[in-house]
């Protein structure tokens, strides 16, 4: 395989052939070819050769065929010889993500995917598109790209040679025939990276039994009466979260103390509440543990995470894949829970610091051994769950937390991770990281990069 990367150059010529100069003929180890199939994504056709002479790296194509193979524009490219059979243009990276009408066509997300987009637009092709903008028959896409001046335009596309999985509502992943659709890309060979949703219950399965189950806290999905009252008088606390659940929303604290007996924290509205027990039939009537309430629930083992001015810090670690396949931490941030909040979340009055910020509070010198040992857990978790899962994750967000004995503790993995903590000034640069990793990722996977194996 030869890469490298050139001007493409749209000609007004009648005859069907690929022009290159030798200098890009030699850079893709190309003399002496008399004919390649120049591919696009999922269009190809096979052409004749031809060699010009002229300074650099161009390669000209006839608008014609600019046209039917559906190349979105001219300029600099990336190129790839594949065993002098096909000459490969792109990469063509596809963002699934939902549609919506309107100027922001993605939601609250539209500027998050335009980032996704300009992401290496200077030497790839990128588009958003829905799961209803695919054409199987003709294998083309209706695909959405911004406007140079401001804006969203559609333009048909052929089907990609990469996705990369933003849908971003758990019922649109969980709808029929959801499952069915992707699949219809791997069976072409297109790969798919950030399958679906996790449920919680999803990450303590698939770590179960690896060596990074140490880093999971107990956790016990639909709990009985039973199986709460042991964990409480185990832990002392416990959180019980929604299996699918996402922002903190629906999650119980659940503290007990053997002389004042069980208290229960929790989110109403905009409000922080907190309800004491004498008894624990109290408490259980409360969560409707008789009525089924907590049938979709995991009740999590309570961790005494480090604390400023008495306020619980856990980090949300995000994890991308790079151009190599491995793991990196591109990028870490630290919340601070509100007075009386169940969780850090900045909606529920949390507050976002760096880390370095944090960990030099708590541990002064100690605090870069410390978030390097932190950073080292979360590649570890990252490889367990992927040994233990039957697609390609290119993205993981952890929440971890440290506890006052310095162990480190993951409590939720996704696989789609939220990116509020890049609000964080001080985590720009984190922002632009993770974008490009999962951009280097994409020409990993579409074989627009050397796929030595790590």
């Amino acid at each position: 395989m030869s890469l490298t990367s050139c001007m493409l150059h749209a000609v007004q010529r009648t005859d069907r052939s690929v022009y290159l100069t030798s200098d890009l003929a030699k850079a893709l180890r190309l003399t002496g070819t008399k004919s390649i199939t120049v591919k696009v994504g999922s269009k190809g056709t096979s052409l004749p050769v031809r060699l010009i002479k002229k300074s650099g790296q161009h390669m000209y194509i006839p608008l014609s065929l600019m046209a039917s193979l559906r190349i979105p524009r001219t300029g600099n490219v990336l190129v790839v010889n594949t065993n002098n059979k096909e000459l490969r243009i792109g990469p063509l990276i596809g963002v699934l993500t939902n549609v919506e009408n309107g100027t922001s066509p993605f939601g609250s997300k539209t500027g998050f995917i335009r980032q996704v987009i300009n992401t290496g637009s200077q030497r790839s092709f990128s588009f958003a598109f829905s799961p209803k903008s695919v054409n199987w028959i003709q294998e083309t896409v209706s695909g959405i790209i911004p406007k140079e001046g401001g804006g969203w335009m559609r333009k048909t596309f052929p089907l990609p040679d990469v996705i990369y999985n933003r849908l971003s509502s758990r019922k649109a992943e969980k709808s029929a025939g959801m499952e069915g659709f992707k699949n219809r890309f791997v069976q072409r060979g297109v790969p798919i990276f950030n399958w679906s949703f996790f449920d919680k219950w999803d990450v303590y399965k698939m770590l179960d039994g690896d060596e990074a189950f140490r880093f999971v806290p107990e956790s016990r999905i639909n709990p009985t009466a039973e199986q709460i009252k042991e964990m409480l008088d185990k832990h002392k606390f416990i959180y019980l979260k929604p299996t699918a659940g996402s922002l903190g929303i629906g999650i119980y604290r659940v503290t007990y103390n053997p002389k004042r007996g069980y208290f229960v924290r929790f989110r109403k509205g905009n409000k922080n509440v907190l309800i004491r027990y004498a008894k624990f039939e109290g408490l259980m009537q409360m969560l409707g543990t008789g009525r089924g309430r907590l049938a979709s629930y995991v009740a999590q083992q309570g961790i005494r995470l480090i604390e400023i001015d008495n306020c619980p810090i856990d980090f949300r670690f995000h994890l991308t894949k790079n151009g190599s396949n491995q793991w990196v931490v591109a990028a870490i941030g630290a919340k601070k829970s509100g007075k009386g909040s169940v969780t850090t979340h900045i909606r529920n009055g949390g507050q976002l610091m760096t880390p370095e910020q944090v960990l030099r509070l708590v541990y002064g010198a100690r605090g870069e051994q410390i978030l390097d040992n932190a950073k080292e857990t979360a590649i570890k978790l990252a490889q367990g769950i992927e040994n233990n899962y039957n697609h390609l994750l290119g993205e993981l967000g952890f929440d971890i937390g440290i506890d006052q004995n310095e162990k480190v503790w993951m409590f939720e993995a996704n696989a789609k991770p939220g990116r509020s903590i890049f609000k964080h000034p001080s985590l720009k640069e984190g922002d632009t990281a993770t974008l490009q990793s999962v951009y280097e990722h994409c020409l990993y996977l579409s074989r627009f990069r050397s796929r030595r194996e790590n």
